[in-house]
C-alpha cells in the first residue's frame, strides 16, 4: 500500500513538472508548418509540418503550375522535409490567414536534392514575403545542406502572402517547407539604440520594421539547436566569427537563469545562449588591457539591428563588472554595469539592441572590453549571444534596389538591363533640353534699340524725293517695290531691323520661326 501511494505521489509530481514545464512554453496563435510538396505529414523536433497537398486547409495554395517532387536518394540523417519539395513553373503563392496581428516569423526551407526528373540545382528565382522583395535570383542555397532564410515582419492585415517567381532562365522555382509563426510581443522591442559614429539616439518605430535574420550565434557555448529553444531557432557557436580573443575565458553556468519581467525573456533568448559566455577576468593587481572582438560578414548599404545578450553569469558578487561596449568600432554603450541593468541580480538576462549602417567593409564588428571603472581581480567584460539582422531598404527589398513589381516580372538582371540605356537615354534628354531652353532664353534677351524721337518731319513730297533714289535701284524686284510704293503712298519711311545671324543666335539654328 505504501509503495503504491509513493508511486501515485511520484507520478501526481512529474505530471505537475511536466504540465509546469509545459505551460512555460510559447504557444503561438499563428502557427503554420508546412511540409511542401509532401502527401503526409511529416514531425521534426516534436513539431508536425503538415501536407500541403490540394485537400489540405493549412496553408492556401495558390499555382497555376506545380509538381510535388522526390528526392532521388534519401539522407537518413536529414529531417523528411528535405525529402520532398514543391516545383513552381509559374508565379505561384501561398496565402496563410492571419488571427494574431503583429510580428510573425517566417522560415523559408530550402534543399537542393537532385531527382531523375529534374535537379534543384539548375533553379532560379524569386520570393516575395507580403510584397517585399526576400530572393532575387536565388537558387535554393549550397548543395550540402538544407538553408533556412528566416525574417521577421509586422503584420496588420489578416492575410500573409509568400510568392514564388520562377526566373526566365531556368523556369522553374522550388520550397520544401515554410514556417508561418506569430511572435511573442516582447520579441522586439519599440525603440532601440541608433548609431551614427560616436552619436547615440533613438531609433523609434523598430517593432514596425521588417528585418532578415543574416547571423544568430551562443557566444562561448555550443550549438543550441530548434528542439532546445523555445521560438525553434538555431544559435551557431561563435568560432568563426572571433577576431581577438587573447586573454578571454568560457565559462559555463550550472545553475538557475533568472528571467525577469521587462527584461529578456525565455522566448528572447534560451537558457542554453546565457548559460554559457566569454569574459576578460583580472586575475592580480592590474586590469587586462585588450578587448573581445567579433566579426559578421553583412552586405553594405543596408541597415543591421545588433542584439547583443548579457546575463552575469561569473561574477562572485553584485557590483563588480563594469565594461565598454563598442559597434563598428564606435563606443555603444560606456561604463555598462549589468547589476544596475537587472535590479542588482546575478544570472539574470538582458539585452541591448542597437541600429547602424553597413559600410564598404561589408562588416559588422562587436567589441567589449574594461572600462575605466573596472576592477582588478575581477570579471571585465562578459558576452553571452549576438544577433544581426538586415533590415529592408527603402524599395521593400532585402536582396537588390527593384521593388516588387519589377520582380514579379519574372527577370530583375534584364529589367536592370533595359533599365539602364533608359535612364541614360531620358539623362541625355533632360540635358538637350536644357541646353537649348537656354539657348532660347539668350535669344529672346536680344535687346531692340528704340526708334529716334528727334527725326524730322517730311512731306510726302519731300519723302518722295528722298525714296525716289532707293526705287530706281530696287526697279528689278518688282515686290519689294509695289512694298515701296504703298509706303510713300502713305508717307512714311519704311524700317525694318537688322537681320540676325548665325552667331546671333549662339550657334543655334531655329526652324519654323
Amino acid at each position: 500500500m505504501e509503495n503504491l501511494l509513493t508511486r501515485l505521489g511520484f507520478s501526481f509530481f512529474l505530471y505537475f513538472f511536466i504540465s509546469f514545464d509545459i505551460s512555460l512554453s510559447f504557444s503561438p496563435v499563428d502557427n503554420y508548418l508546412v511540409n511542401s510538396g509532401a502527401f503526409l505529414d511529416s514531425t521534426v523536433d516534436n513539431r508536425r509540418f503538415v501536407s500541403d497537398s490540394s485537400g489540405s486547409t493549412h496553408a492556401h495554395l495558390s499555382s497555376p503550375q506545380s509538381f510535388s517532387l522526390c528526392a532521388g536518394t534519401l539522407l537518413p540523417t536529414l529531417p523528411p522535409i528535405y525529402h520532398t519539395a514543391r516545383v513552381f513553373k509559374a508565379p505561384s503563392k501561398y496565402v496563410f490567414d492571419v488571427k494574431d496581428p503583429g510580428t510573425h516569423m517566417v522560415r523559408l526551407h530550402f534543399h537542393r536534392f537532385s531527382s531523375p526528373n529534374l535537379n534543384l540545382v539548375d533553379s532560379r528565382f524569386h520570393v516575395l514575403v507580403n510584397g517585399l522583395v526576400a530572393l532575387t535570383n536565388f537558387s535554393g542555397g549550397n548543395s550540402l545542406g538544407p538553408r533556412v532564410i528566416e525574417y521577421l515582419l509586422c503584420v496588420h492585415s489578416e492575410k500573409l502572402e509568400i510568392t514564388f517567381v520562377p526566373d526566365g532562365e531556368s523556369n522553374f522555382a522550388f520550397v520544401n517547407a515554410i514556417e508561418v509563426i506569430s511572435a511573442p510581443r516582447d520579441l522586439i522591442p519599440e525603440i532601440a539604440q541608433s548609431l551614427n559614429g560616436d552619436k547615440v539616439e533613438n531609433f523609434e518605430g523598430l517593432n514596425q520594421q521588417a528585418f532578415e535574420v543574416v547571423h544568430r550565434v551562443t557566444v562561448g557555448g555550443a550549438k543550441v539547436t530548434p528542439f532546445n529553444d523555445s521560438l525553434w531557432r538555431t544559435w551557431l557557436p561563435d568560432d568563426d566569427y572571433l577576431k581577438l580573443s587573447e586573454g578571454s575565458t568560457r565559462v559555463y553556468f550550472s545553475g538557475k537563469i533568472k528571467y525577469q519581467e521587462g527584461a529578456a525573456s525565455r522566448q528572447v533568448g534560451p537558457d542554453n545562449v546565457y548559460d554559457s559566455a566569454r569574459l576578460i577576468e583580472s586575475k592580480n593587481a592590474s586590469i587586462p588591457n585588450v578587448n573581445l572582438s567579433w566579426e559578421f560578414p553583412v552586405i553594405e548599404d543596408y541597415k543591421y539591428l545588433v542584439r547583443l545578450h548579457f546575463c552575469d553569469i561569473a561574477s562572485v558578487s553584485l557590483g563588480l563588472l563594469f565594461f565598454n561596449v563598442y559597434v563598428n568600432g564606435h563606443l555603444a554603450y560606456k561604463d555598462l554595469d549589468p547589476s544596475a541593468v537587472t535590479n542588482y541580480l546575478l544570472a539574470s538576462p538582458f539585452y541591448l539592441d542597437f541600429v547602424v549602417d553597413a559600410d564598404r567593409s561589408g562588416i559588422v564588428s562587436v567589441a567589449v572590453g574594461p572600462s575605466n571603472k573596472s576592477m582588478a581581480y575581477a570579471v571585465d567584460a562578459i558576452l553571452n549571444g549576438v544577433e544581426i539582422m538586415k533590415m529592408n531598404n527603402l524599395m521593400g527589398s532585402f536582396d537588390g534596389k527593384l521593388p516588387a513589381e519589377l520582380v514579379m516580372k519574372g527577370s530583375p538582371r534584364r529589367s536592370v538591363d533595359f533599365l539602364l540605356p533608359l535612364i541614360a537615354l531620358v539623362c541625355l534628354l533632360l540635358s538637350l533640353s536644357v541646353f537649348m531652353r537656354r539657348r532660347m532664353d539668350k535669344v529672346d534677351s536680344v535687346t531692340w534699340s528704340k526708334l529716334p524721337m528727334d527725326v524730322p518731319e517730311t512731306t510726302p513730297k519731300q519723302g518722295k524725293q528722298q525714296l525716289s533714289s532707293k526705287v530706281s535701284k530696287m526697279r528689278d524686284q518688282n515686290s519689294i517695290g509695289q512694298q515701296v510704293e504703298g509706303i510713300v503712298s502713305m508717307g512714311q519711311e519704311p524700317w525694318s531691323p537688322a537681320p540676325l545671324s548665325v552667331a546671333d543666335l549662339g550657334g543655334v539654328i531655329i526652324c519654323g520661326v
